[in-house]
């Protein structure tokens, strides 16, 4: 079962992986305003208990944070502190957390960080060469307990060879955009990362396609709700 804790949404775009964000597109054809509000009913998620006493969350599961905004956005820097407070909590949970604001992540951290809370996973999201080579640096230097690395959306082929070289990061997941007007993901690109961190024994996952996926020359438009499940068929059948 998946578990999400969205303590707020909406996020700011910040480079070209956003251009065509899910959240943006969701909330515009949900006629919702483009905000960045503080979610009330599930911001103390990982705390709240059901009728008999017992977390909402059981433990040990991981729990997606964060999904639907960027838990080191500017936005949320009054809101954050208290929703540390949770996650140190609930040190029996993984909080998986991504983010494409890495470069803000020392400013955000908890006084008690130190080498960081050992139920956080962090990983950076990326979508190009460059954004990789800017982001990818930071997350391993940082004091994090658990790194990875999100390429989604996928927008061209990247080398990431030299990061799985020090062995700190612990997954690398791959996706491609979705809903309208999104780009396209060549599933070349992605065999070459799998390629990548096979050579490296690095845990690898394609989450999905994407709705515009390329496979053996020939293009394929996938609903959104099909992209999971295509993407786990991708390698040994066709999309």
């Amino acid at each position: 079962m998946y578990y999400g804790w969205n303590p707020w949404h909406g996020c700011k775009k910040i480079s070209p992986g956003c251009k065509n964000c899910f959240v943006h597109f969701l909330d515009k054809i949900r006629n919702a305003p483009e905000s960045i509000y503080k979610v009330k009913t599930k911001f103390n998620y990982p705390i709240q208990k059901d009728k008999n006493g017992n977390y909402k969350i059981p433990s040990n599961v991981q729990v997606g944070t964060c999904f639907t905004s960027d838990f080191f956005l500017e936005e949320a820097d009054g809101w954050r502190n208290e929703a540390w407070k949770y996650i140190k909590e609930r040190t029996d949970v993984e909080f998986l957390i991504p983010t494409k604001r890495i470069f803000r992540f020392k400013d955000c951290i908890p006084e008690d960080w130190e080498e960081g809370y050992t139920n956080v996973f962090i990983c950076v999201s990326v979508e190009n060469q460059e954004m990789a080579d800017q982001r990818i640096p930071i997350l391993l230097d940082a004091p994090i307990q658990k790194k990875g690395i999100f390429l989604a959306p996928l927008l061209e082929d990247i080398n990431i060879s030299r990061y799985l070289e020090t062995k700190k990061i612990a997954l690398v997941s791959v996706g491609g955009e979705s809903y309208k007007n999104a780009r396209e993901c060549n599933f070349d690109w992605v065999k070459h990362i799998k390629e990548q961190c096979e050579a490296y024994q690095t845990p690898f996952d394609f989450h999905q396609t994407g709705s515009n996926f390329i496979k053996d020359g020939k293009r394929y438009t996938i609903p959104h709700k099909k992209e999971y499940e295509q993407a786990k068929k991708a390698f040994n059948k066709k999309a």
